[in-house]
């Protein structure tokens, strides 16, 4: 494994389940799919407990990570935690594996596929231990009448796991086979983009935060040049440009100040923004926070973020978002919080729900929240689009996108 697999953020990484009943030989398959003993192998049903991750080099795809999950069949109160901690791996998962052991497809099996089929998330199903039991001719038709691929492997005997691995390949959405842009087509070579980076609190202590060195190293790629400074500074900055920059970006903490600053006819727009169309669907995000101006005594907002860490005293999400939406709405409007992986399945309490940038969540899982809020008829937006709504500017940072 290069170090380019462990070092690559999360979020950019394919994330691989191999799911399946317990003893269906998911462990033993990873280890062969890796070439390394990752996962604990035993003839006992239930060994795996936990998901666990490993990250891994697939070529030619890139950096992903692979989950061994429990066994979606498992049994009891802790087997209930098991199974629920499994599909939570499930739930930001770009490709499942669906690992089926000497019996073929049960109705176990086929359950998953519809819950599959549901979430929209592409699979392969792996008909395992091979070298004891070929595939039963009733499951090669189920899988042909129904479209699904498949193939035959033994992970014990590491039979057929290069052709399991092109099959991973062949489904992986082409988000991870090309190069996701974040603001690359908003400008050309040769031309000037400011980002604007403001130096509070919540700015982590001698480096810029994801997002901003995400955006950096796109502009920098495209050949374009960056110009980085802080919102103090903007306007000396950007009198000492002999011509004006093609796009300015913006943190979505300054973005009211900023606004006032930069000339209407030099395009302006937020990293969250960027973020919200590269990581999910921007047209909900900004439906979304329109919804702040129907927000009503008692209404409920989620405010949901994909990292855990210690709340600053001028916290973004829990205390800078509430201020700013309860100064826009004049309304009497309460707030929950939920972090990291976790989101509630009381969606429909909620008037809105707004989310962090999610630069700790891939786009798969990302979408997942998008559609699940808009499936239950509950409004979605992101931290920035939200902000940049409160603070006046929503249809100037979108229309760089048409919106």
């Amino acid at each position: 494994m290069s170090d380019n697999a462990s070092s690559t953020p999360r979020a950019l990484r394919c994330i691989i389940s191999f799911i399946g009943r317990r003893n269906a030989g998911k462990s033993s398959l990873i280890n062969a799919f890796t070439g390394q003993e990752v996962a604990i192998v035993s003839e006992q049903a239930g060994t795996t407990t936990d998901a666990v991750a490993k990250p891994y080099e697939l070529l030619p795809l890139g950096p992903v990570t692979i989950y061994d999950t429990a066994g979606l069949d498992d049994e009891g109160a802790l087997g209930d935690l098991r199974i629920k901690a499994t599909l939570k791996v499930l739930a930001r998962s770009d490709v499942a594996v669906l690992v089926c052991g000497e019996d073929g497809l049960g109705q176990v099996e086929k359950d998953i596929i519809t819950r599959l089929q549901d979430m929209k998330i592409p699979f392969i199903v792996a008909f395992n231990k091979q070298d004891i039991q070929t595939i039963p001719a009733e499951d090669e038709a189920f899988c042909t009448q129904n479209n699904l691929p498949y193939v035959a492997v033994s992970g014990t005997q590491k039979q057929n796991i290069d052709a399991l691995k092109s099959a991973v390949i062949g489904i992986v959405p082409p988000a991870f086979k090309d190069d996701p842009l974040l603001a690359g087509d908003l400008f050309n070579a040769g031309e000037t983009v400011f980002m604007v980076v403001p130096l509070d609190l919540s700015a982590p202590k001698g480096r810029l935060i994801l997002p901003q060195v995400q955006v950096l190293r796109e502009i920098l790629d495209n050949n374009a040049t960056a110009v980085v400074v802080k919102e103090s500074d903007l306007s000396s900055a950007l009198n000492n440009q002999k011509s004006a920059p093609s796009l300015i970006i913006s943190d979505s903490q300054a973005i009211k100040k900023v606004a006032s600053l930069v000339p209407q006819d030099i395009r302006l727009t937020t990293f969250s923004i960027l973020f919200a169309r590269n990581k999910g669907d921007l047209p909900i995000m900004v439906d979304g926070a329109r919804k702040i101006d129907t927000l009503q005594d008692g209404d409920k907002i989620l405010i949901a973020e994909a990292c855990s860490h210690h709340a600053m005293t001028d916290d973004i999400g829990k205390v800078k978002i509430p201020n700013w939406i309860k100064q826009y709405t004049g309304k009497n409007v309460q707030f929950d919080f939920c972090h990291g992986s976790d989101f509630p399945d009381n969606l429909e309490e909620y008037a809105l729900v707004i989310h962090c940038g999610a630069c700790m969540l891939n786009r798969a899982e990302m979408l997942r929240r998008l559609h699940e809020c808009v499936r239950r008829g509950v409004a979605i937006t992101n931290y920035g689009v939200a902000i940049s709504k409160t603070q006046g500017v929503l249809d100037r940072v979108v229309k760089p996108f048409n919106l």
